[in-house]
């Protein structure tokens, strides 16, 4: 017997085999490309095509320590929800994220609440972080929302600076702005 074996119960290889990696679907949007990560939880990333994405996409696999696969037909209701947003015909996603690469503790809060702001209204970043418990931290929600691992799903668009500037969008100023107007906002 080997050193140590016995002392954990044995996986089931049943179990090993219906457990699903990260699975991935590509949508071609009026600004760009955007490729939807998926996990068992639900959306836990999105990246772009301006974006660095063989980069970003190994970034990712490591994270989440497993390799992401291309699962256009697995995914197609999630396309779907893409589409119709992109199309004015849909106003959110049913499909749930997942936060598990997403900051811990007031980051993932700001992440929670700007999950609740509704299609075509904005808040300031100094709502968001009064809704996160921490009213005086407006920069440290933006800072948490620059670094969203999960664009258009978690609707960062919609927070803007308190004068009605858009802020940085993670220098992707024109896509917020695509967004904002796309909602009615801008």
């Amino acid at each position: 017997m080997l050193p140590g074996a016995g002392t954990r119960p044995p996986l089931s290889v049943a179990a090993h085999l219906t457990v699903r990696g990260p699975r991935s679907v590509t949508v071609d949007t009026p600004i760009g490309l955007l490729s939807v990560v998926t996990t068992d939880r639900g959306v836990v990333a999105t990246l772009f095509d301006d974006e660095d994405a063989a980069a970003e996409l190994e970034r990712l696999e490591r994270r989440l320590g497993a390799g992401v696969r291309g699962a256009p037909r697995e995914l197609v209701r999630l396309r779907r929800e893409v589409d119709a947003y992109f199309a004015g015909r849909g106003r959110s996603f049913a499909t749930a994220i997942d936060l598990r690469l997403a900051g811990r503790g007031f980051e993932r809060r700001v992440l929670e609440v700007t999950t609740r702001i509704p299609f075509g209204e904005l808040w300031t970043y100094g709502d968001v972080a009064e809704a996160a418990g921490s009213s005086r931290a407006g920069r440290a929600a933006g800072n948490a929302l620059g670094r969203c691992p999960i664009e258009l799903f978690v609707p960062c668009h919609r927070v803007v600076h308190a004068d009605g500037s858009i802020g940085g969008y993670g220098r992707h100023e024109e896509r917020k702005r695509w967004l904002l107007r796309h909602e009615g906002r801008a």
